[in-house]
């Protein structure tokens, strides 16, 4: 087949086994990549937040809006909150990133919070477009699905948590 010949290449540069990832490190500055996560996810629950806030005030249910149930409005009110917190932290992070002064903990908090707020987000913003919002015609169906990666890649959110840890822990 086409990979035929990469079996006389080496994945490492270094020569020794499994060593591949730190040849990686100069090239990616992984507290930039955490923030962007952060910052993606944030963009995120943002966009899922008013795509909702715009449903619930055109879908009607008993001869009036969803947006004048009290236990929605609510709802939306602590969902608001939480992206509010959320994106005054990553607001921080980014300037002290701009300012060279951000640390590995940090970036490893501002992934790790912010890419599960975007999945509680999509939960419920999914639930509160009720059985429209599992299908994938709509936006909000797609960002639910699309949330799921968010704390697996650029470290998974438990690595990132252990990180964290050491930083509090220091041996």
């Amino acid at each position: 087949g086409n990979f035929r010949h990469f079996s006389e290449i080496s994945t490492s540069s270094s020569g020794k086994q499994n060593f591949s990832f730190f040849f990686l490190l100069p090239f990616f500055c992984i507290l930039q990549e955490r923030l962007t996560v952060g910052i993606t996810a944030m963009a995120a629950c943002e966009a899922m937040f008013e795509w909702t806030r715009e449903y619930l005030g055109d879908r009607k249910a008993f001869g009036a809006p969803l947006s004048k149930q009290q236990l929605l409005r609510h709802r939306m009110a602590n969902m608001k909150t939480d992206i509010a917190v959320g994106r005054a932290f990553l607001d921080s992070c980014l300037e002290r990133h701009n300012d060279r002064k951000l640390d590995g903990a940090t970036a490893s908090m501002a992934k790790s919070w912010a890419s599960d707020l975007q999945n509680r987000v999509a939960y419920d913003c999914v639930q509160l477009h009720g059985g429209m919002g599992y299908m994938y015609d709509y936006k909000i169906g797609r960002a639910f699905v699309d949330a799921r990666i968010q704390p697996i890649y650029a470290g998974t959110n438990e690595i990132m948590m252990e990180l964290v840890s050491r930083s509090i822990f220091k041996a």
